[in-house]
């Protein structure tokens, strides 16, 4: 791909980026209204950990997705909100001294520090519960059954089927030696079916049947784990002030990751031809999957 044409895609994925950013903050700045009572503190937890900062790559997924099927764009973004909620709140108990016990997150202090553990616990939980009030009202989908099946899916997205099942099993095999078939089952739970479900929402707007999703479902396979081992690789030489947060958290922990098992050099081999088998996910769509084939070159080429 010529120069000229990288830095291009780059500028529209960034702006694309900034404004699906912008969006995100602004509907959940409209949702996240303290009440003048004794819940004041818990949406101020909330805010500070929904606002501000962070990549938004899900509901960017999800808005980049929602083109291919002339989805309208807010309804896209209410269900990238949704998305984005159960990602915040993992984040915030993620923080929690019982977990991981960080003191940074997006630049900022995490929300225990900031508010204390009980304000943090009740803050995740709020916006766990947030993100199905979303998915559940008219303004997301006219379609009942639509709606319902957003909903079931998100759940599997987000339980012990995947995201909490992916992060228990990260907790329980600490201090373990893990293969690469391991590390990567664990990372597609832990990591991959959130952003897996990113590109699938659309899907289920769209009223594709479920085996028309199949080659979604890899594209968003493959980067889920290329963005892993971009993390991974922040995490093992990364700068603290890019990436937002603190780094060489995984060695300390004695977790095993793409990393530590491949060494960097083959770790980012394997995350671009991750990149490379995601595109070709595509082959199907012409100009309109752009933003998508952009987006998944570029997970690679992160700093934070």
């Amino acid at each position: 791909m010529p120069v000229e044409t990288v830095d291009r895609s780059r500028l529209e994925l960034d702006a694309e980026a900034d404004r699906v950013r912008g969006e995100i903050d602004d509907l959940f700045a409209r949702l996240l209204v303290s009440r003048g009572d004794g819940r004041d503190v818990l949406f101020e937890a909330m805010r500070h950990a929904a606002i501000g900062g962070g990549k938004r790559l899900r509901p960017l997924l999800t808005v980049a997705t929602a083109k291919l099927f002339g989805i309208d764009r807010e309804r896209a973004l209410r269900a990238g909100a949704a998305i984005e909620a159960i990602h915040v709140y993992s984040l915030i108990h993620d923080d929690l001294p019982c977990m991981d016990d960080d003191d940074l997150r997006r630049g900022k202090p995490t929300v225990h520090k900031a508010f204390g553990e009980a304000a943090a616990v009740l803050a995740g939980d709020s916006l766990h519960a947030l993100a199905f009030e979303i998915l559940a009202e008219p303004d997301t989908h006219e379609d009942p059954f639509v709606r319902a099946d957003l909903i079931l899916e998100l759940a599997k997205a987000a339980g012990p089927w995947g995201m909490a099942g992916g992060q228990m099993m990260d907790l329980a095999a600490e201090g373990q030696t893990l293969d690469l078939p391991a590390i990567t089952r664990l990372q597609q739970l832990k990591t991959g079916a959130l952003i897996e479900y990113s590109v699938e929402a659309p899907c289920i707007m769209a009223r594709l049947p479920a085996d028309a999703r199949t080659p979604y479902r890899g594209y968003a396979r493959n980067i889920g784990l290329a963005f892993q081992i971009a993390d991974d690789l922040i995490d093992h030489g990364g700068d603290e002030g890019a990436a937002g947060k603190r780094t060489g958290k995984d060695a300390e922990a004695g977790k095993a990751t793409f990393v530590s098992v491949l060494g960097p050099e083959r770790a980012e081999q394997q995350a671009r031809l991750l990149v490379s088998q995601a595109i070709e996910h595509l082959d199907a769509h012409g100009a309109e999957a752009d933003l998508l084939r952009t987006l998944a070159r570029f997970s690679i080429e992160r700093k934070h």
